[in-house]
Parts: C-alpha cells; sequence; structure tokens
C-alpha cells in the first residue's frame, strides 16, 4: 500500500502561528462541503507538517463513528482500524481530553493499542499523534496525523496539529449546528445527510443479521463482527459489507465464540 502523498520541503513550510492559521483555513476555502473542507484540512497537515498521513475522526460512546475527513485512502483506512480493532489514538483523545503522542510505536514500552499497533507498523507507521477536536468544551472527535518516520513532532509541527484540530471543529459545527447530539444533530437537513454518511450503517445491518443468526446480543454481535475482522486480516466495514452481500457465512460454527473458540470446537 503506497502513501497518500510525498510532500516535499515540509519544515520550510511553517511559519508563524498566525500565517499557520490563515495558510490552514484558506486551504479549506472554496470546498463543495463540509466533508470537502475536512479532506482538504487533512491534505494542508500532510503539506504543511511532518507528517504522510492526516485523518479527522469523529467518536461517540467509546467507538469511532467514522472518517469526517482524510488526506488520501491509505488514511481513511488506518481511522477505519481504530474502530475495526475499538482501540486507538483517537479514542484516547477524546476519552483524555488532551493529545496523545507516541513518538515510536515499536517502543516495548508502549503497549496501549496491541492489535491497532501491530497493524499501523506492518503499514509502515512509526509515529502517530492524535489531537483532540472539540466543540463547547466537548471532544467529539480527534485529528490523527501519521508518520513513518520515528520521532517527536517539531514544535512547530505540533502548534500546527493543534491549530488543525482547532479549524477541523468549523466545518463540523456547520453540519451539527447547535445541537451537539450526534443522534439528532441537523436531523433532516443536508448537514444530517452528510453527518450520516460517516456511519458505518453497513455494521448495524451486520450485527443484527449476526443477532438473528446466532442468538445473541448487540454487544456481543460487535464484539464477534470485530473478532472475525481481525483474525481474516479484515476491517471491520470489509467483514460487515460480505455479511450484507452473502459473502461471509453466518453458519453458527463459523463464527468465534465470546471465549475465542468456534461453535464447531464445543
Amino acid at each position: 500500500m503506497s502513501w497518500d502523498s510525498a510532500p516535499q520541503g515540509r519544515e520550510a513550510a511553517i511559519g508563524d502561528d498566525e500565517r499557520l492559521r490563515a495558510t490552514l483555513a484558506e486551504a479549506m476555502s472554496g470546498a463543495e462541503n463540509a466533508l470537502g473542507a475536512a479532506d482538504r484540512l487533512c491534505t494542508a497537515c500532510v503539506e504543511l507538517l511532518e507528517v504522510d498521513g492526516a485523518s479527522v475522526s469523529l467518536a461517540h460512546d467509546g467507538s469511532t463513528q467514522g472518517t469526517f475527513g482524510s488526506s488520501g485512502a491509505m488514511s481513511r483506512q488506518l481511522d477505519e482500524l481504530q474502530f475495526t480493532f475499538g482501540e486507538g489514538p483517537c479514542l484516547d483523545a477524546v476519552r483524555q481530553g488532551g493529545p496523545v503522542l507516541v513518538a515510536d510505536l515499536d517502543d516495548p514500552s508502549e503497549d496501549r493499542w496491541p492489535a491497532f499497533t501491530g497493524a499501523l507498523l506492518k503499514s509502515g507507521v512509526n509515529a502517530v499523534f492524535a489531537l483532540p477536536v472539540t466543540i463547547a468544551s466537548q471532544q467529539i472527535g480527534a485529528l490523527d496525523l501519521f508518520r513513518r518516520r520515528r520521532g517527536q513532532l517539531s514544535a512547530a509541527a505540533l502548534t500546527g496539529g493543534l491549530l488543525a484540530a482547532e479549524l477541523a471543529a468549523l466545518p463540523l459545527l456547520d453540519l451539527m449546528g447547535s445541537d451537539l447530539e450526534w443522534d439528532v444533530a441537523a436531523r433532516g437537513g443536508d448537514g444530517w445527510e452528510q453527518l450520516a454518511s460517516l456511519s458505518r450503517v453497513e455494521v448495524y445491518q451486520a450485527t443484527g443479521m449476526l443477532i438473528g443468526a446466532l442468538d445473541i446480543g448487540p454487544a456481543e454481535a460487535l464484539v464477534r463482527l470485530r473478532a472475525y475482522a481481525f483474525s481474516h486480516g479484515m476491517t471491520a466495514a470489509e467483514t460487515a459489507w460480505g455479511i450484507v452481500e452473502g459473502r461471509v457465512s453466518l453458519e453458527p460454527g463459523d463464527w468465534l465464540g465470546p471465549d475465542g473458540r468456534t461453535e464447531r470446537s464445543r
């Protein structure tokens, strides 16, 4: 898998704070909609900061809800892995309300996200930085910055990332309006349609099918779907589409139970 882009001369692109804020804001201008503005912001992060990929993840009830913006397919895929494994820097940044900065994912002492870290290292990512996106003192997601090279962000790049995280809240606020509740934000309008497009509808459809086929509850259905995805080297979304489209068997004997064994092995 190749990276989203190969920016040139990142270091020279970072100026003073006001100039950097203006540059990031200008990059968002002219987008057709809020999601387009978020994509442009992520692309600008790659061009201006010392990173190779960027995405904006939204989080709700301890799980990522969708990728609000990304610099390209690779960053979107890496964000999807956070949902698949139920762990990662975005969730920690939202939960803690502060930046999560990991300069070397291969450091033996770095054991916060065993499954997610393994997937990142396999993809060639060696450092990740998550900066919370906040609206009205409520953490609703995070700007995730991915880098192949190990090492901390420079002070200027970190400042730029924090500015970008602030700006990421603006197009989202336009969509959500005055209501910050994910489930009811801008319901019925264009904003809701854009937010709803982020929701993993296929996952909810697939878990519903698992509930019926395996006679289990919603929480266990999601756990089993994630476990299946992990054991087959897939994302949760890929597994869900496989279920919905009939390419993944719903026979109980093909699914791992909560004890890690298939029904057939009991």
